[in-house]
């Protein structure tokens, strides 16, 4: 029997109620979810600085040296010049000890500088150097949910200005209880909006003041200044300013949202455009305050204006200044003092009187593309013996940036420890065997190389996986990357090409492996191109791999 006019009715408002309910609890729930992220900075802690540990160059193997050598060596000889590559192989083994040794030597000078540099980064930091103090700072604030800039050092005082959210891109609802105890969304009264904003200023500032207390162990005290834009003007203004001391802030407690306006309370000559009024209440209004003690402030509040003049100092350029403060990503390292120098530059240096300067990157691989062996995902292969000595790496792509990572894993495909793990904070592993060599542009692609040293593995590394993973800040997926191709080859000439994927719902791809066998009673190497991937981006990956991810 079909269901009546009058039930259809019902079952339809029925279904409206219902979705009704669910974008109310959803949006109560986003409310209370930001309410909560900006009432509770505070609460975090923030490690107090340490003299920093310089960590020590890669250990470095005879067995890596030698692979070097002969990689270096050998080539151009064909395998049937047999008294060619003897002779070549016995000059390797005469100049691996030195190369090793040199570079050996040549690493723990360059430790030793790096120490020595991080001492005097240290003692300045400790001396309140302004530039040290200030660049320490405004790195730690680089992350703020409320912009901050250190702008200055007098003796122990710290002068912070910090960037505070505008009350007008807060919400105008807020969650609330209907008078039979249903949740409902209710308008946010002005009273309790600026109550809101004002806890989620002494929150910013209370975690402001804890990281820079922890980042600069002389610093005692920090006057800060608070910018924001007024609601009535929509101009830039101060709305906060005072001195508290490193004391008043260690001594807490930190514990509750409430505890966020005891900012008021524990600094020195605060000042805050929000007051209370006679009969307890917040004021209502947010007007700037009054800098004419701080010749600092008021110079800025002086040429304040939105359409700034050229070469004119304003706190719409400040403003801008603030909300730019964001860390330098991965993607642009510092150059790498522990850069092992090849072989063959080794060699050359040695043999001239003036050595030439190093070069700023690895030489790219040999492009032979018309010799490279093109490979399908799955298909496997042996590889020639010459390139177990040595074997140049290359992942080049356009679109998206994502990077090189290479797993030495045992035969269960997991690491035995988290440094047979290569990245790019982790550039080299098994004393040099294996290691990647930077990434740099190259016309319209970027490339990014790695050297890969399969006789000087040692004998638990069973297999060598070269995988990619998307940079972990964008979030985006392989699909975004065009002209994606792995390049392999060594010394002889012999290459192999891969071109895994674009697949969409992957961030992070095991690209190619390579792994010991044994046939005939001998074990040689294998290559099997994969192109299989993990929508967890480089969590999954590592994971997968054995590497201890926190």
């Amino acid at each position: 029997m079909a269901p009546s006019a009058a039930q259809l009715e019902r079952a339809r408002r029925q279904a409206e109620r219902a979705q009704q309910e669910a974008e109310r609890d959803a949006a109560i729930a986003q409310l209370e979810e930001l309410r909560r992220q900006t009432t509770t900075v505070h609460l975090q802690s923030f490690p107090p600085a340490r003299p920093p540990m310089v960590p020590g160059p890669q250990q470095l193997s005879l067995a890596w040296a030698l692979a070097e050598a002969q990689t270096h060596h050998l080539a151009g000889l064909g395998v049937f010049a047999r008294a060619e590559r003897a002779a070549a192989k016995r000059r390797a083994e005469e100049d691996a000890p030195a190369y090793l040794a040199a570079e050996e030597a040549r690493l723990h000078a360059v430790h030793s500088e790096l120490t020595a540099e991080a001492g005097q980064w240290w003692q300045a930091l400790v001396a309140n150097d302004e530039e040290t103090v200030c660049e320490a700072v405004n790195y730690a604030f680089s992350d703020n949910a409320a912009a901050g800039c250190a702008v200055g050092v007098d003796g122990n005082i710290l002068s912070v200005v910090m960037r505070q959210q505008d009350i007008d891109s807060l919400p105008d609802r807020m969650p609330g209880v209907t008078p039979s105890g249903r949740p409902t969304l209710k308008t946010l009264s002005k009273r309790d909006r600026t109550l809101w904003w004002l806890t989620s200023m002494g929150s910013n500032i209370v975690a402001t003041l804890k990281e820079a207390f922890a980042v600069t162990p002389g610093i005692t005290a920090i006057d800060l200044a608070v910018l924001t834009r007024l609601p009535n003007t929509q101009r830039l203004g101060f709305v906060a300013y005072g001195r508290w001391t490193c004391q008043a802030i260690e001594a807490g407690p930190w514990r509750e949202t409430t505890d966020a306006l005891r900012f008021l309370d524990i600094g020195q000559d605060v000042a805050c455009s929000v007051t209370t009024t006679s009969s307890g209440n917040l004021s209502t209004s947010i007007k700037p305050l009054d800098t004419s003690r701080l010749p600092g402030l008021q110079s800025l509040l002086d040429h304040a204006q939105d359409d700034a003049g050229p070469d004119e100092g304003t706190l719409a350029d400040l403003d801008g200044d603030l909300r730019a403060n964001v860390p330098a990503a991965h993607s642009a390292p510092l150059p790498d003092r522990y850069r092992i120098r090849p072989f063959a530059e080794w060699k050359n240096q040695t043999a001239c009187p003036t050595p030439p300067p190093a070069p700023a990157a690895p030489p790219p691989s040999p492009a032979l593309p018309g010799r490279a062996t093109a490979l399908t995902p799955g298909q496997n292969l042996m590889l020639p013996e010459e390139a177990w000595q040595g074997l140049l790496i290359a992942f080049s792509f356009v679109g998206a940036d994502a990077d090189l990572t290479l797993f030495l894993t045992g035969t269960n495909g997991r690491v035995s420890c988290d440094e047979d793990f290569i990245f790019y904070n982790q550039p080299s592993a098994a004393q040099g065997a294996a290691r990647l060599l930077g990434k740099q542009p190259d016309g319209p692609h970027t490339v990014e190389r790695a050297a890969l040293h399969l006789a000087a593995l040692p004998a638990h590394i069973q297999r060598v996986t070269v995988a990619i993973n998307m940079d972990v800040d964008t979030g985006l997926s392989c699909g975004t990357l065009t002209h994606a191709s792995l390049y392999m080859d060594c010394v002889t000439g012999a290459a192999w090409t891969f071109q895994p994927p674009a697949d969409p719902d992957v961030r992070a791809m095991a690209i190619a492996e390579f792994y010991r066998h044994t046939t005939n009673g001998q074990q040689i190497w294998k290559l099997r191109a994969i192109g299989q991937g993990w929508a967890d981006g480089l969590d999954g990956l590592a994971r997968a791999h054995g590497v201890n991810v926190t």
